[in-house]
């Protein structure tokens, strides 16, 4: 009887070891890609406003009530709120619009705040997406995980918003020549997010050209960094996405 209890423990051991590695074994490809792994920003410069400025999101879209324009993204995004603002008022202020954009952000930094509240008790008409330069600029991710990253965006925002139109941004070209490593980067990914349109509730809309010289350069009179817009390049945003915009609204 000893003997059989040792055999069954061990026959207990081996099969759990062997559960546990086909486990690991089996486990999604995705699960260890940080693009579509929901986290905080975590940025030494970003982290004393990151939060509260999620935190007081959620307070402006309570105050709002009814938001149909929904934009999403980073520091691009963002600017909306600086150096786009005056195009921003004249567009946008008065189609009862919203700007979720965060500075610094990557993929998964727009999805940990699409699950915690960002867009809460709101049925846009139109949602904007334009995200993924960060995931090239700081890690220099493949093009497929940041694709991925975006996918799981749309995916979530469908989940949440069932009712609103997505309008998917190509990434905004980068550095100053079409050979520029990030530039080529961001090339890739948005020529696998183009196929993420249906162009039922998935929308894809690549605007790139209206930023650039007609040999590809990207000149800093409209993005003085070679990335973040200048006034005049939000106007040049804002001006290239109008028409689209309109008849995704139902204008």
């Amino acid at each position: 009887m000893k003997f059989l209890a040792q055999i069954t423990t061990l026959l207990i051991v081996c099969c759990l070891g062997s559960s546990a590695v086909y486990a690991e074994k089996d486990k999604p490809a995705s699960a260890s890609i940080k693009a579509v792994t929901p986290e905080v920003q975590t940025a030494a410069w970003a982290v004393k406003w990151w939060q509260p400025r999620h935190d007081q999101k959620l307070v402006d879209l309570k105050k709002m009530g009814k938001v149909d324009l929904l934009m999403i993204g980073d520091s691009i995004t963002h600017g909306w709120e600086g150096r786009g603002k005056k195009v921003w008022d004249e567009y946008y202020a008065k189609r009862n619009a919203f700007n979720i954009g965060f500075s610094g952000d990557r993929t998964e930094h727009v999805l940990w705040r699409l699950q915690h509240d960002a867009i809460k008790g709101i049925s846009p008409k139109l949602a904007v997406i334009m995200i993924g330069t960060n995931n090239t600029g700081h890690r220099q991710d493949p093009a497929e995980e940041t694709a991925a990253g975006i996918k799981a965006i749309i995916t979530e925002l469908q989940k949440q918003l069932p009712k609103t139109r997505i309008l998917l941004l190509a990434i905004f070209p980068r550095g100053a020549k079409t050979d520029d490593p990030l530039r080529r980067l961001n090339t890739g990914i948005n020529e696998i997010i183009a196929g993420y349109a249906d162009d039922k509730n998935v929308f894809f809309l690549n605007i790139n050209s209206k930023f650039l010289e007609d040999d590809g350069t990207l000149p800093k009179s409209v993005m003085p960094d070679l990335l973040h817009p200048h006034e005049a390049g939000y106007a040049t945003w804002a001006k290239a996405t109008e028409s689209t915009i309109a008849s995704l609204m139902g204008e």
